[in-house]
């Protein structure tokens, strides 16, 4: 990747840079409302679902949202990692030449979106690339990955060995590693779908009249988007940065310990390994380094929580059979932790009041297939 040296700093005029230079590759994708899910989300949880957590005995919170959801799932290749792939190889061919980096190629190691982000990158720009995935990687990702001509080697499932494999490849063939998450311009790449994001929802607010929305305000109140390797979160809460009354949260899978954000959080340190096979496999990996220092400052980042599996498969639902979307697992995890985690809407009921909050809801991808959601809710 380009020298940690020489990139931009991590703020919102970059991220605002990074724009146009890869506005030509991408699409400026929908955001949709649904008023059905508003009421869903602004109705109280029975009293049981708080049962054996910190909230058990209490009055369930009723906050009132009005949500706005930002369709990654229609972004190239599926999902928003065609931003920070053409970003982050853009900046490589610039600060290399891309002659250089023709010659030498590209590697990287992903369970599907980045891996089809950075070989449709690639192959528009006339590049090799050696894309490391792992063996259990669903199909479709692994053909939307072929479909542009890159090498395809599969690996372990684990973190360590997708390390090694992508070392070996670097080793043979002298190929630049475009890291999938854990480097600055994948950050800043990331955090145009919060640069989109904030002008679609002014704009809509506009247009409908709102009254709880007067110029000049910030459109969101907050904005809530999965957590894995958090480019996408480091990069939603670098745009957001500078707009301290829009508040950014991320969400995670409880399920085997893949709520490594969260949980780092509460000790104060980075969890560096991740052992968890999820349903919302684009969230199995490790926050990284780079990505911690955004998401650990509280400044950027308001908090993280977590969902249940079941939780997980209840929020996609809706958005399936609600807003007619057709998503991934990992993208159906903000909601979820809207409708369920209590301790996020308890926030939001005691801070957006009788006004409510507007919440921007990033849903990342639609990166799977008919017959494994038929598996995934064939499950009992």
């Amino acid at each position: 990747m380009a020298d940690l040296m020489t990139y931009p700093p991590l703020t919102s005029d970059s991220i605002k840079a990074a724009y146009p230079l890869i506005s030509p590759y991408i699409h400026k994708t929908p955001v949709l409302r649904s008023k059905t899910l508003d009421r869903i989300a602004s109705t109280a949880q029975e009293e049981s679902a708080l049962k054996g957590i910190a909230f058990e005995g209490q009055k369930p919170a009723t906050p009132l949202f009005r949500l706005y959801f930002k369709c990654e799932n229609f972004q190239k290749i599926g999902a928003f990692k065609a931003r920070g792939a053409f970003h982050a190889l853009l900046r490589l061919c610039s600060e290399l030449g891309i002659d250089e980096v023709r010659k030498r190629g590209v590697t990287t190691h992903s369970s599907g979106n980045h891996a089809q982000a950075l070989a449709l990158a690639a192959f528009t720009l006339k590049i090799p690339a050696h894309i490391v995935m792992p063996s259990i990687s669903t199909k479709s990702k692994i053909a939307g990955t072929r479909v542009y001509n890159a090498r395809v080697l599969f690996s372990g499932s684990t973190e360590p060995e997708r390390v090694a494999m992508v070392e070996r490849v670097i080793k043979e063939t002298g190929a630049i590693l475009v890291h999938p998450y854990d480097h600055p311009d994948i950050i800043l790449g990331q955090g145009t779908v919060g640069l989109e994001l904030e002008k679609q929802v002014e704009d809509l607010l506009k247009d409908f009249g709102n009254e709880t929305y007067s110029k000049g305000d910030a459109p969101l109140n907050a904005v809530i988007t999965p957590l894995g390797g958090g480019g996408l979160l480091a990069g939603t809460a670098t745009y957001f940065s500078n707009t301290p009354s829009t508040y950014v949260f991320g969400a995670e899978p409880s399920f085997e310990g893949g709520d490594d954000g969260r949980r780092g959080l509460a000790c104060g340190s980075r969890i560096s390994t991740v052992s968890t096979l999820t349903i919302a496999d684009g969230l199995r990996t490790p926050v990284g380094e780079v990505n911690w220092a955004v998401i650990s400052d509280q400044k950027k980042v308001r908090g993280i929580f977590s969902v249940t599996e079941e939780q997980i498969k209840e929020a996609m639902t809706l958005i399936l059979e609600r807003l007619k979307v057709f998503i991934e697992p990992s993208a159906a995890v903000p909601l979820a932790v809207i409708l369920f985690n209590e301790e996020f809407r308890q926030i939001a009921e005691k801070e957006g009041g009788e006004k409510g909050w507007d919440v921007g809801v990033v849903l990342s991808g639609g990166n799977t297939t008919v017959e494994a959601i038929c598996r995934l809710y064939g499950e009992k």
